[in-house]
């Protein structure tokens, strides 16, 4: 490690890395909202069965937090999350193969394919949250947990375009190679440029000093640092029977809800509901996602900036959640307008104000016992995505008996003003949780 000269900056390079593949992510689990209406009309399925194929990946996904979470916290989470993204890119890839089969068959093998993709990508957001303690200050944690989390709004701004234009021009099972394959790529740069802050080469005294100084776990990625021994079932107990963690875990459920509506039904809401082609469809479903996105940042950085004016984690914290979340609200007034403009502007609202409300992870970084991040993160990540099971199955259900989508959005801004009850009625204070000794 050099010793001399003004600190680096090598946790911003981190940063740039999680954002990345974060973003591959998050893309992955889009490319089958952009394939949908395709996809049915191929395989001769109605919408409760696509909601079911929606579903598959978070079926998998919140199952596999906990162990997902274990083993980042016994083997570290560079080693994780690149088994991790190798192993989603490729089964995204192989879910274009599911064109050269025929009903019954195609709609199993997509769903068994997105089921493990599922599997695969479930150590992923809580590596970020690992690794954003263990590079980054407490009082830049909520900008950077921000900025990784944002990236769900990102990759759908980025890739559906794309991804239209793909499906468009050179059929549906193309954008999922197309994906599969840019996943791989990631992989590699990866491996070669993650490390943590005691073993990372590109790193000075400066910043190390100044990171460890101010909050960062810095020695969490080391190598006979304490961390499978904290983990035990007993542990696990004492969080999920913790007043606090249990609103922030149904919290980070009735926000996901939102989330999960964005990344499965609402370009086919789009296509289906507002008769945009798919084309149209994919571009305009990028404009709220550029909101969220920016919404996303700056939640993160009014977070921290209050968090340094006042000292309070819970007001720095709770505060952007609550004007983010009244904000959200407005995807209901998308049901009362015939203009297509205005549902983009009401849509564009609504995720610029989830992406405000979006701490969770930066709350999970303040709360988690220094030991059981992973763990803790796993299950944050697992209640979240419970979400993932319900709202496309919901979501289903509603269009096929009512055939509109009115009732669904109704679904998720109820879903807005419970995010809010969980984190002020059910969570109280905002601190880090202290393990008591098993005796």
């Amino acid at each position: 490690m050099k010793s001399d000269g003004k600190p680096t900056h090598i946790r911003y390079w981190i940063l740039f890395l999680l954002f990345v593949v974060s973003t591959i992510s998050y893309a992955d689990r889009t490319v089958l909202s952009i394939a949908a209406r395709d996809v049915e009309k191929a395989l001769d399925i109605d919408a409760a069965q696509l909601g079911y194929v929606f579903s598959a990946f978070a079926w998998s996904y919140a199952i596999a937090q906990i162990p997902g979470g274990f083993l980042l916290d016994r083997f570290g989470a560079r080693l994780v999350y690149t088994l991790a993204l190798t192993l989603w890119s490729l089964f995204t890839l192989f879910q274009g193969l599911s064109g050269f089969l025929v009903g019954g068959s195609a709609v199993i093998f997509l769903f068994v394919m997105r089921f493990i993709v599922g599997l695969a990508s479930a150590p992923g957001v809580p590596a970020n949250a690992r690794i954003v303690a263990n590079w980054f200050p407490t009082a830049e944690r909520g900008t950077a947990s921000a900025i990784f989390n944002s990236t769900q709004y990102f990759a759908v701004f980025a890739f559906n375009p794309i991804l239209a234009f793909i499906v468009r021009d050179l059929g549906w099972p193309a954008a999922f190679y197309f994906m599969g394959g840019i996943g791989l790529l990631a992989a590699l740069v990866f491996v070669r440029f993650m490390n943590g802050p005691t073993r990372h080469p590109m790193i000075n005294k400066a910043e190390f000093d100044y990171i460890e100084k101010n909050g960062a776990l810095v020695h969490i990625e080391d190598k006979g640092a304490p961390s499978s021994a904290a983990f035990s079932w007993s542990n696990v107990k004492q969080v999920l029977a913790n007043r606090m963690f249990i609103g922030i875990y149904l919290g980070q459920y009735c926000i996901n809800v939102l989330t999960y509506f964005f990344i499965t039904w609402f370009p086919v809401y789009l296509m289906q509901q507002r008769h945009m082609d798919i084309v149209h469809a994919g571009i305009w479903s990028g404009v709220p996602a550029l909101f969220g996105f920016i919404g996303g940042v700056l939640g993160g950085i009014i977070s921290d900036f209050l968090l340094k004016r006042t000292g309070s984690v819970t007001f720095a914290r709770k505060t952007p959640l609550l004007i983010g979340m009244l904000l959200a609200t407005l995807i209901v007034a998308c049901n009362y307008t015939d203009s297509e403009a205005m549902v983009i502007v009401f849509m564009s609202c609504a995720f610029f104000g989830k992406g405000v409300a979006a701490l969770g992870w930066a709350v999970i970084s303040d709360t988690s016992p220094k030991q059981l991040i992973g763990v803790t993160g796993g299950i944050f990540n697992m209640a979240g995505n419970i979400a993932g099971i319900v709202t496309p199955i919901v979501f289903g259900y509603i269009v096929k008996e009512t055939g509109s989508y009115d009732l669904g959005l109704w679904f998720v801004g109820a879903h807005c003003i419970l995010t809010i009850l969980a984190y002020f009625l059910v969570t109280q204070k905002i601190e880090r949780l202290e393990l008591k000794s098993a005796r």
